[in-house]
């Protein structure tokens, strides 16, 4: 799963930077596309994590697994709690609510 989950995680962070740079008229477009490669990368850590043999029982073990280790490093900083929270949630065994603004 690493070169699918770093190119993911690459595709996020373009997404990221393109809408921290967003002119106006091009905003609410690129903050769509940002939170699309977002939960896109959530949902196959999702995976990955769910068909590991020895799954992390803690968030704490989540953050440790090598892959997710190196995207924590790189993550800007206001993503790290919006991660850590899926994180949380996938390690729980639950699934994020979407509400009517996610489709």
């Amino acid at each position: 799963m690493g070169p699918i989950l770093d190119k993911a995680f690459k595709e996020m962070l373009g997404h990221w930077n393109q809408m921290s740079a967003s002119a106006p008229e091009q905003a609410e477009a690129d903050a769509e596309r940002f939170q699309h490669s977002f939960y896109e990368l959530i949902d196959l850590i999702r995976d990955w994590i769910e068909g590991m043999k020895r799954r992390p029982r803690t968030l704490d073990e989540a953050l440790k697994l090598p892959e997710i280790a190196r995207m924590i490093e790189s993550l800007p900083a206001p993503l790290y709690l919006n991660m850590e929270t899926e994180l949380e949630l996938i390690v729980e065994g639950q699934s994020r609510v979407e509400d009517a603004f996610d489709n």
